[in-house]
């Protein structure tokens, strides 16, 4: 096992392609669980700089506006996707990556990051936890610029499987109205394909009926960070500031869904009311 403390330096961001493929052969031979050992490494990026067309074609398919020197609350995740590939998708994590599900995000902007600046990446898995569905990892991010910690984020990642392990009960949604309708949105079934292309994320369950079908789901479902950062362009988010989202439901493309939001807080639904994203964010 490997030093918790210890960290990895690397020279250049891994290339997701590969960690995907890889992933994707080591899965089958996976066997999940919480009492798994999964790596303890750190992997630390210096000298990062963000490559601004793909920056502008993050912000058009989440609808962010183009063109500022400011990156969206949401781009660091994108920034650290391909080191948590990394630790993700090697023998050393016992979950499968094929059918992985994001399924919370927690984040923490210190300052405002220029999309022109010089960033210093860090990814770990801090751990993993028995889940009522499966087994779910902990990985967080930290961005640091100028030597303070910028922006931080901790995911969680759930592997759906069958599991003998005693939980805790489901948590019963907190009883209260629908946040006010502000708006309705129709979205594409390419949804999926344009933002993997975009933030680099092409896991199958995203990019095609056919292959989302192989995982339980009846046709593709969008990516839980297109959602909330979908929602965010539209809410607004403080300089500095601390959101929270939770993925309810998977949003079926194509599909229709509705945006509402009061007093920080933002959720998004589909028919009959089913609640698919809900978060709040506010200033720090």
């Amino acid at each position: 096992m490997a030093d918790p403390a210890a960290a990895l330096v690397l020279t250049e961001s891994p290339s997701l392609a590969p960690l995907l493929a890889r992933g994707a052969l080591l899965s089958p031979f996976k066997r999940p669980g919480s009492d798994g050992e999964f790596p303890r490494t750190r992997l630390v990026l210096p000298g990062l700089r963000v490559d601004l067309a793909r920056l502008a074609a993050y912000e058009r398919v989440c609808g962010f506006p183009t063109g500022e020197d400011a990156l969206p609350v949401t781009y660091p995740h994108v920034l650290g996707f391909p080191l948590a590939m990394r630790l993700m998708s090697g023998r050393g994590f016992p979950l499968p990556l094929l059918g992985l599900v994001h399924t919370s995000i927690t984040v923490t902007r210190h300052a405002r990051m220029p999309a022109s600046g010089t960033y210093e990446l860090s990814v770990h898995i801090e751990g993993l936890a028995p889940h009522r569905r499966g087994t779910q990892a902990t990985v967080v991010t930290e961005v640091h610029g100028g030597g303070d910690v910028v922006w931080e984020s901790r995911s969680t990642y759930l592997a759906r499987h069958r599991t003998h392990q005693p939980t805790a009960a489901p948590r019963e949604a907190e009883a209260r109205k629908p946040l006010p309708e502000v708006a309705r949105w129709r979205l594409a079934g390419d949804v999926g394909r344009r933002y993997g292309a975009a933030s680099g994320d092409r896991n199958p369950i995203h990019l095609h009926p056919l292959t989302a079908r192989l995982f339980g789901f009846p046709r593709a479902i969008a990516h839980g960070m297109w959602t909330v950062a979908r929602c965010l362009a539209v809410h607004g988010v403080p300089e500095s500031c601390h959101l929270r989202a939770e993925f309810r439901a998977p949003v079926l493309l194509p599909g229709t869904v509705t945006y509402a939001e009061r007093d920080g807080r933002f959720e998004l639904r589909g028919g009959e009311d089913r609640i698919h994203v809900t978060g709040d964010v506010y200033p720090v």
